[in-house]
């Protein structure tokens, strides 16, 4: 089967921006759009699409423009979370990129033009350095522009940043993110500003209108490569025509309103003049409906003649609610509205009224987002919700809108410059404004209540952030003839104008920005006139704010979780997450706390309760302390061996209390003494050089009275006998054995322990006769030398009963004898010549003979 193909020219043209080439390329892919190009800006990479419907909509009154703007996640070399894999619904990132492409271009479109347009972008390649965003613009700007759409671009966008003292094009996202006072973004045509939107630390108007300027400037060579590729590979565009005017019905309809119509909408109260133009518009319709008049074209006629009067109205100076165009509507301010709430603000501006309520968590509440981007954890979350109820309409809940998002993101910009820093004020911030009613500027007023929750939830901010919203309208539509600028916008200005220019700020300069126009771009006079009387009327507004409360609450609420920071050494940081996090998760469910760490070592302790939060910090301590030798603890007892007892004297540290350091007397065995379970108090007397620590619990008791120290182990033929020596590997001295040096062979007191107790036993194997001679005195006294012979370790087991046989190595010139070691003992063997030098015993050799054992009765 032979198919043909169509060959399709492939276009691509390059141009340098901010030292980085940029790339616009069409025909290589996506062929059947009506309009595709692919953006490449370093190593990321975005297509760009444009598809309109062939046919207008019908019934409709606005123009049906889609964006959406979709992030790949194999864009940045990862596979997306969950137990599906697959990319869903957009992020909050995605969606506040889709609104910044939407509202450059949607200016640009023919007024009456119907028809669906839907501009997908697909990011397809991200490398962290050049963002999308501006990406996004730009294509979908060529896309639209090369396609038959009847779009009247093209339009670029570019990024400043504000970098030690000067402005920077298209900085990289990390200098955005770590170096950088200012973000703004500025869309525009070849001669005018369309669109700017900005977070900034405090600046002042006049560096903020010289970055607008500075951008619109710097983005002019991508309007010149937009128009050179539609010279290349543009399609003709479609032919328009705006619907035809009764003019006859609007003179009639003009007629019937005059005066009537004017009264309706010049009404301060929302409620009464929408009533009362729904009224007029009712009965006006009805009447020329009889008369044989189209209700559809009657309607539209109303719309325009009262957005006509409005607009003309506004220019003289006069405004719906009577007030002048720099005035402010009256505004009323609470704090501490909700009583279980950590802080809570109710700011009302005319008939606009938010409640923004502030909630403080700890770092585990901080919101991680797996995106294509640099995934930085946020700590300051910002919600705005708008419900029907808010603007008086019956409608369903169908989630959070792109709206309510766009304004979330704009308020929780606008506070991020005065926040504290994590340091200063450990906790996680999230504010929630819900919009009770609506008139214009909500999301200035949730700025405003947001600052007052923060204040009342005792947050530390450093400045008050307050915010209005100008307006604009222009007598022809364009920017180049009369115009008016307004102040504190309410909700009729905002449809019929121009212009919503929100501007956010402190007395000291600008945090955010958001501006949408609805004409062909705005100049440079337009912009500095709307940033100086946003800025009065921003005075106005913190001068009413400062009145109600100006500094934060001394303390957080009693309901706040309090964090306190400890510090601690960083290489103890595994000992309090433990295996698996197992040390943590313990700590955390029995004191109710929260625990975060970080890498330098700072532990922050959550909790709303003070005595948990002490609990939390002890335990911590505990585990991170060292163990000092010279230190009292008190243990409780984990194992026991035949030679000790392992002692936990701090959570997860042992140490080793000798047999023969459990108590001022001899010890038979080891449960005599203690049992798992008990709590002794410990001396630490050594640390050795491996980290093991022994302990002793003798050396804490009174001293032992006379005739303790020789007194003798019960008999070792039954149960809880002690067993004999241990094995050679076991009292090798300090390396070896199970813990080493602590068999009696480690220390010079240990060693001289053993001697004696080794010629304690030895007395017991000589003969009756020498011994009672060596007891009456009749051989010289001679010291004791350390015995030559080796005595065997008791069995243990089934044959523990039984004596012992095991000798010693025979060495040239001495013959073995077998000596008898007394009941419970067995037998063991000595060298003739180790007998033969034992005839000047030493004094503790002759006190073992005056025993009843030692005279071998």
């Amino acid at each position: 089967m032979c198919r043909s193909q169509v060959a399709v020219a492939v276009h691509k043209l390059e141009i340098e921006i901010a030292g980085r080439t940029l790339s616009l390329e069409t025909g290589r892919v996506a062929g059947l759009a009506d309009g595709a190009v692919l953006v490449t800006y370093g190593d990321s990479a975005l297509l760009a699409t444009a598809v309109s419907s062939p046919e207008p909509r019908e019934g409709i009154d606005f123009f049906p423009l889609t964006v959406e703007y979709e992030e790949r996640m194999y864009a940045a070399g990862k596979i997306p979370g969950g137990f599906i894999k697959r990319e869903g619904r957009p992020g909050e990132q995605a969606i506040l990129s889709a609104r910044l492409t939407d509202r450059p271009i949607r200016p640009l479109f023919p007024k009456y033009y119907r028809n669906d347009v839907q501009i997908v972008n697909l990011v397809m390649s991200a490398d962290q350095v050049n963002d999308p965003a501006i990406l996004s613009i730009i294509g979908a700007s060529a896309a639209l522009h090369l396609s038959s759409i009847p779009f009247q671009g093209p339009v670029a966008a570019v990024r400043m940043g504000y970098i030690d003292g000067q402005l920077v094009v298209n900085p990289t996202m990390r200098q955005l993110y770590d170096e950088s006072e200012l973000e703004l973004t500025v869309a525009g045509t070849r001669d005018a500003v369309l669109m700017v939107e900005a977070g900034a630390s405090e600046l002042p108007e006049d560096l903020i209108l010289e970055a607008i300027m500075t951008g619109h400037r710097a983005m002019q060579p991508l309007i010149d490569a937009q128009e050179k590729l539609r010279e290349l590979a543009g399609k003709p565009k479609q032919e328009t025509a705006q619907p035809p005017v009764d003019e006859e019905l609007k003179k009639k309809l003009q007629k019937r309103l005059d005066k009537e119509l004017e009264a309706a909408i010049y009404n301060p109260d929302k409620g009464g003049r929408e009533d009362a133009t729904r009224d007029l518009r009712k009965a006006v319709l009805t009447e020329f409906a009889e008369a044989g008049a189209d209700p559809k074209e009657v309607s539209k006629l109303f719309d325009s003649l009262e957005k006509d009067l409005v607009r003309t109205r506004l220019l003289d100076g006069k405004r719906p609610d009577g007030r002048g165009t720099k005035d402010i509507r009256p505004i009323s301010i609470e704090v501490g509205v909700l009583p279980r709430a950590h802080g809570s603000g109710l700011f009302t501006r005319g008939q606009t009224q938010v409640m923004s309520v502030a909630t403080l968590g700890t770092e585990s509440d901080e919101q991680s987002i797996d995106s294509i981007g640099l995934d930085e954890p946020k700590r300051y979350i910002h919600h705005y919700n708008f419900p029907p109820f808010s603007v008086g309409e019956a409608r369903p809940l169908r989630g959070v809108s792109r709206r309510d998002i766009g304004h979330g993101a704009l308020a929780e910009r606008a506070l991020m410059a005065v926040l504290p820093s994590e340091e200063d004020f450990p906790y996680v911030i999230r504010v929630v404004s819900d919009t009770l009613s609506s008139n214009g500027s909500s999301s200035m007023a949730s700025t405003c209540g947001s600052t007052l929750a923060l204040l009342d939830a005792g947050v530390p901010l450093k400045a008050s952030v307050g915010g209005v919203a100008m307006g604009l309208v222009t007598q022809d539509g364009t920017a180049k003839g009369k115009y008016a600028i307004l102040s504190d916008i309410q909700g009729l200005e905002d449809a019929l104008g121009d212009m919503d220019f929100k501007v956010t700020g402190t007395r000291e300069g600008v945090t955010a920005i958001q501006m949408d126009i609805k004409v062909a771009g705005l100049t440079e006079e337009i912009l500095k006139n709307a940033l100086t009387q946003a800025r009065e009327g921003r005075m106005f507004i913190l001068d009413k704010m400062d009145a109600v409360i100006s500094e934060p609450r001394a303390e957080v609420s009693v309901f706040a979780p309090r964090i306190t920071t400890i510090k601690i050494n960083p290489d103890k940081i595994r000992d309090i997450i433990g295996p698996g996090g197992k040390v943590i998760r313990k700590i955390t469910e029995e004191t109710k706390t929260s625990i975060d760490i970080q890498d330098d070592g700072s532990v922050n302790i959550g909790s709303s309760n003070a005595e948990n939060t002490q609990k939390a910090i002890d335990w911590i301590r505990s585990l991170t302390r060292e163990v000092e030798a010279g230190e009292i603890y008190t243990g409780k007892v984990t194992r026991i061996l035949p030679f000790g007892a392992f002692v936990e004297i701090l959570p997860g540290k042992e140490g080793l209390v000798h047999i023969s350091e459990l108590a001022n007397y001899r010890v038979p065995t080891v449960e005599d003494v203690v049992n798992i379970g008990d709590e002794i108090q410990v001396l630490v007397t050594e640390i050795d050089r491996q980290g093991r620590v022994n302990l002793s619990r003798r050396a804490l008791l009174e001293p032992a009275e006379d005739g303790h120290e020789g007194e003798e182990a019960p008999p070792r033929n039954g149960e809880g006998g002690r067993e004999g020596r241990r094995p050679f590997s076991e009292r090798r001295g300090r390396d070896g054995g199970e813990r080493g040096g602590r068999g009696g062979g480690g220390g010079s007191t240990a060693r001289a322990r053993r001697r004696r107790l080794l010629g304690r036993r030895l007395l017991g194997r000589l003969p009756r006769a020498r011994a009672q001679r060596r007891a009456r005195g009749a051989t010289p006294p001679r010291t004791l030398r350390r015995p030559t012979a080796r005595l065997s370790h008791r069995p243990s087991g089934r044959h523990a009963h039984e004596p012992r046989r095991r000798r010693v190595a025979t060495r040239r010139g001495m013959k073995q004898l077998p000596l008898p070691l007394g009941e419970g003992w067995g037998e063991g063997c000595v060298s003739s010549r180790t007998l033969k030098s034992r005839r000047h015993p030493s004094p503790a050799l002759r006190a073992v003979l005056s025993t009843p054992r030692g005279r071998g009765e």
